[in-house]
């Protein structure tokens, strides 16, 4: 039997990861009691389960790097089983001016300061990336919980999020052209095969070809779950091999999917998303050690208050197309303000390039740290702080009044 022969390591992942998963979910217990996003509290439990923490689960375990991995994929597939190709293409074509406008909020504040720190145009280059790009997977979890998905604000900011994820279509392959100093005919292949893989799905999307949906009945569930699921780690991982984003594949894959079937598809995967989405989060602080932290935190801290703050103009120009409230201004501005998952991918490809000093990790971590925490408390405030804003005038003329 496969349990007698189990060998000592087996044996002890599964300990410690049973460890990691009871952790977790007695968090979400406290998250819940405390009407919070549990988003924090497992970021902050990774730094106690990594490496220098408690238990000591290394961040290069393969096991927990791919059930987190698998998480980012379920995050991004229920986040595209929400929207119809059509109504994105809509809301893109509405947002591309707070496109354009986000990528020089910021993308200049980490160039800048890569540049202020000696890292010349490849590290400026690395970190503008890095601050560029919200997390979609913490994005996704916070409308969950928060139970903002029907907001009006939602559309433009997921709107928002795919323009950025699709700018990381061809950033990526860029960056790791640049840091390994790889051809440069093997990098515009690369780019232009992830051009092409987001223009081909998106229109499929928009015609609204159904001739695959005969495959996915919704009388059979568990036939839906695994085709639907399947297909979209088959994308992921197809996505990998080409220097495409996993990520945005699996959101692609969403997309292709409307009506009855997604709805039976996000009722049946909310589940394992839950379980696998809380890993993914304590994969971040698992894969920062606790002693680098300290030495960048004064730059990091600085950098996440000014691009924290660049968002909210983002999300306020974003939010502004469909609604005129500061609440709905301050909700938009609060969702794009975590980094998180591309910020991760960029950081793997400058530590494997050794192109850059070991303190840009440490800053990165850092900042990722602070900004995936700092996205999920703003977001639980947004409204109070909205309606204080909202109210303001009117207590104004009473007191006039008076």
């Amino acid at each position: 039997m496969p349990i007698a022969g189990a060998t000592e390591g087996i044996t002890t992942l599964f300990l410690e990861f049973g460890l990691l998963l009871v952790g977790l979910g007695l968090l979400a217990r406290l998250a819940h009691k405390l009407s919070i996003s549990p988003v924090p509290l497992y970021l902050i439990a990774g730094l106690f389960f990594g490496d220098g923490g408690i238990v000591g689960i290394p961040a290069s375990d393969t096991f927990v790097q791919t059930i987190a991995e698998l998480g980012v994929v379920l995050l991004l597939l229920l986040l595209g089983l929400e929207y119809s190709g059509s109504e994105l293409v809509r809301t893109a074509r509405q947002q591309s001016r707070t496109g354009a406008l986000d990528i020089l909020l910021n993308a200049t504040p980490g160039a800048v300061l890569a540049l202020l720190l000696g890292w010349g145009w490849i590290g400026a280059l690395a970190l503008g990336g890095v601050t560029y790009i919200s997390s979609s997977g913490i994005v996704s979890q916070v409308l969950r919980d928060l139970r903002w998905r029907r907001n009006p604000e939602t559309a433009p900011v997921v709107s928002v999020l795919v323009i950025e994820d699709l700018v990381m279509a061809p950033y990526l392959p860029i960056l790791t052209v640049v840091l390994t100093g790889t051809g440069l005919v093997t990098g515009l292949i690369s780019v232009g095969v992830a051009l092409a893989v987001v223009v081909v799905v998106l229109v499929i999307a928009v015609k609204g070809s159904v001739r695959f949906h005969h495959l996915l009945s919704p009388r059979d569930p568990v036939g839906l779950l695994l085709l639907v699921f399947g297909a979209a780690i088959a994308a992921a991982g197809f996505a990998g091999l080409v220097d495409f984003s996993p990520a945005v594949a699996a959101f692609l894959v969403g997309l292709l999917l409307t009506g009855e079937v997604a709805e039976l598809a996000r009722r049946r995967l909310d589940p394992l998303r839950d379980v696998l989405a809380a890993v993914f989060f304590a994969y971040f602080g698992i894969s920062v050690d606790p002693g680098e932290l300290p030495a960048m935190i004064l730059p990091a801290i600085l950098l996440a208050a000014v691009t924290i703050g660049t968002k909210f103009l983002t999300g306020w120009f974003a939010a502004r197309t469909v609604s005129g409230t500061p609440m709905g201004a301050m909700r938009a501005g609060a969702l794009l303000a975590a980094r998180g998952e591309f910020s991760v991918v960029i950081t793997g490809l400058v530590a494997v390039s050794l192109a850059l000093p070991s303190n840009f990790l440490a800053l990165v971590a850092t900042y990722v740290l602070i900004t995936a925490t700092a996205g999920p408390v703003l977001a639980r405030f947004a409204e109070p702080i909205g309606w204080w804003w909202t109210q303001r005038p009117s207590r104004r003329r009473r007191t006039l009044d008076s």
